[in-house]
């Protein structure tokens, strides 16, 4: 492809922060996907069925996104997205990391512990409903009417049904709410995953990279009563080999992106909140390559956690870096001076600009507070969160159900106590470990003097609270969470578990905390924004695509390598490239069965490749689809300087990494003997 100039890329990028989006630019809603202009500008023909076809067939799979492939519910998703599962599964005589999960039968599939799936069924508009319940209120007032009629919105949409979920989602931040209609399923299998090593090889340095050499696919399956799920939409299956040029489409829940942002905004976001979040993981990894060096058990507990950090400090590296780079930033600010300039010679309700300029500073104060005793409160820690979760929900099923925390409303409540229930391994090493790294960064980050961090510590060290709440609690017991759960209140205050009693200790401040949040920051960033919002809605009409926001998008680009500074080189890579780059050292070796499936491979297979999609992290796992509506990959990863994609897209650098259905194949009938599921991908 044609090189272009690091200033003029850059340009391109940002020139979205305020305008009608370009070429193939947007996470698109399925609702208003531009179908025309799509076309043009691949030579598709694409038509509404065919969207329909696909969002059907698009799973969203916990943090991850993941597509149908078969008509008894089974589902392509990436590696990482079951490594969660994997490590729940598995133990350190048979750990499934280190020998992959293939099971000869369906009824060696397992089920996932709290393992969820949904596929959005409907989309409507309930904007004017939202917007009137805030109407003439402000502060916490403001968010807390907007919570009660997003739960009551839900609850008449989905009552108790215990298959479907409604979500009432703000888009154009705060611009549109739609209400989203998710087939929710809530018994899924895992059904196949290779061994780590063939999907994570490389490690943490290819990580948001090109070339890369990852069997990053797994699979799971939906059941119902029991049973595999009828799923007759699905994606048809094709593992010919790609092309160069090829238009595909990418369907996911792309998590959140902030290319609405004001530059006061994004300047929050530079100072504070990003060198804290990153300064918080680079400790936490730290502590956790230790722990996983005292010992094998160790070193199998923090596998997954390490990865996880490992993922999230190198996205939010990237992030920093552009919102660090000048020519970027200059780009950013151009594209808000033409939008204000648009707006200005409109009708506009006041300056909302100077509205959001107003809430930063106070955003900078309580940023380190709520982050620490809400946000993130436990560290990760799985027994605290149970805690958390069990107090705080006793306390608000109390009340009438739209005049609780939103969580924890009627509509909201089998999500909670499926995910409070399910049964997984909970190890106290790790557990203490993850509560005292929190405990000691609350401490440091508000200071010994602050009167929150006395009542979070009492007179006792991070070190020695931690050691005391785990040794004593009782929560990794499933029939203890169930008695306090059904208990209500009454069991939870007569709780003698060091946990319970902790949790209840801190819940008051927790809550200030986040009230003075709600009030002072989010109610009214949002009023500000929605009028921002309003303002791009009559400069830029409906050519204007909303922020991520965890829910399903689809975007679209072609199969293309890339010719820019810093990342050159071509569209695929192959099983060769692969045997190429290995050097037998971790983490350039080559996982035990791939490496002894070698000579049955036909190495010019194409294993990744490169597209220039428009996705970012929840984007892992999505189905990529061509034309005719097959699915031809997965989305398993992007590259270094697309982690400005939060900020705006440029399709000069803009690279998504695939892991290509050929290759998928191959791995399924040459290296892990699972042609059961071969045969029923070719249906």
């Amino acid at each position: 492809m044609r090189y272009l100039a690091p200033s003029l890329a850059v340009l391109a990028l940002t020139l979205a922060a305020g305008s009608a989006a370009r070429a193939e630019e947007g996470m698109w809603t399925f609702d208003n996907f531009p179908i025309a202009r799509a076309n043009a500008t691949l030579g598709t023909n694409i038509d509404q069925a065919w969207l329909d076809r696909v969002r059907l067939s698009s799973v969203k799979f916990g943090g991850c996104s993941a597509g149908i492939v078969s008509g008894e519910g089974l589902v392509m998703t990436n590696n990482h997205c079951v490594a969660s599962c994997v490590a729940n599964l598995s133990t350190q005589a048979i750990n499934y990391a280190e020998t992959g999960f293939t099971p000869r039968s369906r009824e060696e599939e397992i089920k996932c512990p709290g393992g969820t799936a949904e596929i959005l069924t409907d989309i409507s508009d309930v904007t004017d409903r939202m917007h009137a319940a805030g109407e003439g209120l402000s502060g916490q007032a403001f968010t807390r009417a907007r919570d009660a009629e997003a739960i009551r919105i839900e609850s008449e949409a989905c009552g108790d049904d215990a298959g479907k979920r409604c979500q009432v989602v703000s888009l154009y931040r705060g611009g549109q709410f739609k209400l989203y209609t998710y087939k929710r399923y809530s018994d899924v299998r895992l059904s196949f995953a290779p061994e780590d090593r063939a999907a994570t090889f490389g490690g943490d340095l290819d990580n948001f990279s090109f070339p890369r050499f990852a069997i990053d696919a797994a699979f799971i399956r939906l059941y119902e009563n029991g049973a595999p799920a009828a799923t007759p939409v699905h994606f048809a299956w094709n593992a010919d080999r790609p092309v160069e040029g090829t238009p595909v489409f990418v369907s996911g829940s792309p998590g959140s992106t902030q290319r609405l942002l004001t530059q006061d905004q994004l300047l929050t976001i530079r100072d504070v909140v990003l060198p804290m979040d990153q300064l918080l993981a680079s400790e936490l990894r730290g502590r956790l390559i230790r722990f996983s060096e005292e010992s094998e058990e160790n070193a199998f507990i923090a596998m997954d956690p390490i990865v996880g950090l490992e993922n999230t400090y190198k996205r939010g590296l990237g992030r920093m870096r552009a919102l660090i780079d000048s020519i970027f930033m200059a780009g950013r600010a151009d594209a808000e001076a033409d939008f204000r300039a648009r707006a200005a010679a409109g009708d506009m309700d006041g300056d909302p600009w100077a509205d959001l300029a107003a809430v930063q500073p106070v955003q900078r104060q309580l940023y380190p507070a709520y982050s620490l005793l809400e946000a993130r409160s436990g560290g990760g820690s799985t027994l605290y969160g149970y805690a958390e979760t069990l107090v705080r929900a006793a306390i608000e099923r109390s009340k009438p159900s739209d005049q609780r925390l939103p969580e924890f409303a009627d509509s909201r409540l089998s999500g909670v106590e499926s995910r409070l229930m399910a049964e997984r391994p909970v190890y106290p090493s790790l557990e203490q470990v993850r509560l005292e790294w929190w405990l000691s960064k609350t401490r440091e980050w508000l200071t010994v003097d602050d009167p929150r961090v006395r009542v979070l510590l009492g007179q006792e060290s991070p070190e020695g609270l931690s050691a005391r709440l785990v040794e004593g609690t009782t929560l990794a017991d499933p029939a203890v969470r169930r008695a306090l759960w059904e208990g209500g209140i009454a069991a939870i205050r007569a709780s003698n578990d060091p946990l319970i009693r902790q949790a209840l200790k801190v819940d008051d401040q927790a809550r200030e905390v986040r009230a003075d949040w709600e009030a002072h920051v989010e109610a009214p960033t949002a009023r500000a924004s929605e009028r921002l919002a309003a303002a791009r809605f009559a400069a830029y009409g409906d050519a204007v695509y909303p922020d991520a926001t965890g829910t399903l998008r689809l975007t679209y680009g072609r199969i293309e390598g890339s010719d820019v500074a810093g990342q050159r080189w071509g569209a695929f890579t192959t099983f060769n490239g692969l045997w190429e780059r290995a050097t037998g050292a971790a983490p350039f070796d080559v996982a035990p069965k791939l490496l002894a499936a070698k000579d049955r491979i036909d190495g010019t297979t194409v294993l990744n490749m490169a597209v220039s999609s428009d996705t970012i992290g929840g984007s892992s796992g999505s189905p990529v689809v061509n034309a005719a509506g097959e699915i031809v990959g997965a989305n398993f990863d992007s590259t270094v300087l697309s982690q400005r994609n939060a900020y705006g897209y440029d399709r000069n650098v803009n690279r998504s990494v695939i892991v290509t259905t050929g290759a998928v194949t191959t791995a399924l009938r040459d290296v892990y003997g699972m042609g059961r599921l071969v045969a029923e991908l070719e249906q």
